[in-house]
């Protein structure tokens, strides 16, 4: 049992003015923590409590999968050299120097630190797999730190990787995650979706997030009724059929004047069309790894045809060009298109036949595939096209979904409708494949005695974001103004509130109650400051304990007031049945959750 009065609990009755999100108001409000820098924060009592739990968590799902590490948070440059990931970072990686020059870095990610344990230590096929795994500090250089503990550059993360000798052994590495990952979200109260996600930086194929709709998200993901979910990054739907326009003339590309008509808006009101029988051009350069200059080159020129109502995902386009894209100068246009900006179309543009040969990366999204009679740019200035039919009147290097879907668009598995909204990751498994065992030169012995890479997965879970995401799904229901984690992770499960500590009767039922709660093994606060009962109410609501007991005037006829804070819920009961049906309720809560083991 721990007494308030004699804890570190600063709460403040306002948030600073730069607090934006809901949880980074709550979580300075009630005395979390406190901010030390841009993106650094101090965990206090509260917010140690509650990392503390949710690292409890973490760990006791991993153990049951792997084996926990502690690696070093100061890693040399050479080792991130030969993933080639030491430039690929960019400045989100912190750097610095030791005194005698050597280039060192704050580990932001430990695939390279852990291949290299793997390169050095496995030998043979009798060895793996391997789940290894570490809970750790890491940084980034946030450019823009905010939204409290959600943007930050300094933070807790639970890293794992697994090695595996093929294949098949990596899909069952990556299903223990994601089994491991679905119990550790549950055992924290949190209602989670799993979806499809694009791999990053971290490279790889098979990638899926762990997400928590909210607000304060600055990630979108579409879901439907159907089970199906993805980061808008990766997201696909089902479009209705739109009926082609009839061709004019003989139906061969038709050269129409449009002075001063650019967007799609313009042209379509100055032809009378729907922007979805027009076709958008998105012009770019691709800044491609070092790897590829000898075939490709530093830059390669990438160009998007899309359907004139619908928005490019750049994230897509990225990944099919192996390179971060930047859109073209006026001199590069010139360069591609042969013509001005503003009048850009397909015709004439020269496609590489091959997205691995060089010449410029012409993508058809598949939204325009089989489409015919649209209106294109001409590549001359005041004119468009009309009867521009893809694959007949040009031929891109690919065609590929790379639209941003729409709220109300088919789902791919049923066509029930799409719900977009924002979310927050809370947890990220990849599919890294030979990257980096590749890169770094690790081999293993095969059955046969021959010398194979092994195939990696990584797999992390922000500790942090799983408090935010939890007191962000609770503030939602509390209007912003309080929040109640759920009792697996919250500082305390119970708070006992003395309301008038004068009172000789008042306190000494309090102080029974909270050692009888704290002898059943529940997490016990008693409220004994000497301070108005409306005072004690709101900060033991503010801090966000889940139940809270008040000892007032029904003790005089045996009862006290119980207030259940997740279903919002208030009852008077009796004060010997108090403490029992406290940890019933509690152990009614986490039961369904806990470990076989623990039940």
């Amino acid at each position: 049992m721990h007494r308030w009065s004699k804890v570190f609990i600063p709460t403040l009755r306002e948030a600073p003015a730069d607090a934006e999100v809901a949880s980074h108001k709550l979580l300075l409000r009630a005395g979390y923590i406190r901010q030390l820098g841009a993106g650094i924060y101090n965990y206090l009592f509260l917010g140690n409590r509650s990392v503390n739990k949710i690292v409890g968590i973490v760990r006791e799902e991993m153990d049951k999968i792997g084996q926990e590490f502690l690696l070093p948070a100061l890693n040399p440059r050479e080792i991130w050299e030969e993933s080639g990931r030491w430039d690929i970072m960019g400045e989100n990686m912190f750097r610095l120097k030791d005194r005698k020059g050597a280039d060192l870095c704050l580990g932001m990610t430990h695939e390279e630190v852990m291949t290299s344990i793997a390169r050095n230590e496995l030998r043979s096929y009798k060895q793996l797999p391997q789940i290894w795994y570490q809970i750790q500090t890491k940084f980034r250089d946030e450019p823009r730190p905010k939204s409290g503990l959600l943007r930050v550059r300094q933070f807790i993360m639970k890293d794992a990787y697994s090695f595996d000798i093929d294949e098949a052994g990596l899909d069952e590495s990556y299903n223990k995650h994601d089994k491991a990952y679905r119990a550790i979200f549950s055992r924290c109260g949190l209602d989670f979706v799993a979806v499809d996600a694009d791999s990053g930086a971290m490279g790889g194929s098979a990638s899926q997030e762990f997400m928590v709709y909210t607000d304060a998200g600055e990630d979108l993901i579409a879901s439907s009724a159907s089970g199906y979910a993805a980061n808008i990054e990766k997201a696909t739907s089902r479009l209705e059929p739109v009926e082609d326009l009839p061709a004019s003339g003989d139906g061969s590309p038709e050269l129409v004047h449009t002075p001063g008509q650019r967007t799609i808006e313009e042209v379509g009101e100055f032809l009378k069309v729907k922007p979805q029988h027009q076709m958008k051009t998105m012009a770019y350069m691709a800044a491609l790894p070092e790897a590829d200059h000898a075939k490709l080159g530093a830059l390669r020129p990438v160009v998007v045809f899309l359907r004139g109502d619908h928005t490019l995902n750049e994230t897509k386009v990225t990944a099919l060009a192996g390179g971060e894209l930047r859109p073209m100068t006026p001199e590069e246009i010139v360069e591609v298109f042969k013509a001005p900006p503003g009048y850009l179309g397909p015709i004439g543009v020269e496609a590489a036949p091959h997205p691995k040969k060089p010449g410029t990366l012409v993508i058809l999204d598949k939204a325009l595939e089989g489409r015919a009679n649209l209106i294109a740019g001409a590549n001359k200035e005041e004119y468009h096209l009309r009867n521009v039919t893809p694959t007949r009147d040009f031929k891109p290097t690919l065609v590929a979904d790379v639209r941003n879907v729409i709220e109300g668009e088919g789902c791919p598995i049923d066509g029930s409708p799409l719900r977009i909204g924002k979310a927050v990751e809370i947890g990220h498994i990849f599919k890294l494949g030979y990257k980096y065992t590749k890169a770094m030169g690790a081999s293993v012995l095969n059955r046969d005695g021959k010398e194979v890479t092994p195939i990696m997965g990584s797999y992390g879970i922000g500790i942090e974001r799983i408090l935010t995401a939890a007191i962000e799904s609770s503030a939602a229901a509390n209007e912003g103004q309080s929040f109640a984690l759920h009792p697996a992770i919250a500082p305390f499960q119970v708070v006992v509130t003395i309301t008038n500590t004068a009172d000789a009767n008042l306190l000494a039922a309090g102080e029974k109650v909270a050692a009888e709660l704290s002898k059943a093994g529940l997490d016990t606060l008693l409220d004994d400051r000497d301070e108005r009962a409306g005072v004690k109410f709101k900060d033991a609501d503010l801090i966000g304990i889940p139940y809270r007991i008040n000892i007032g005037r029904g003790v005089a006829e045996g009862k006290v007031e119980l207030v259940d804070r997740l279903n919002r819920h208030t009852q008077e009961i009796a004060l010997d049945q108090v403490v029992s049906a406290v940890a019933d309720q509690i152990t009614s809560v986490l039961a369904p959750l806990l470990p076989a083991s623990a039940v």
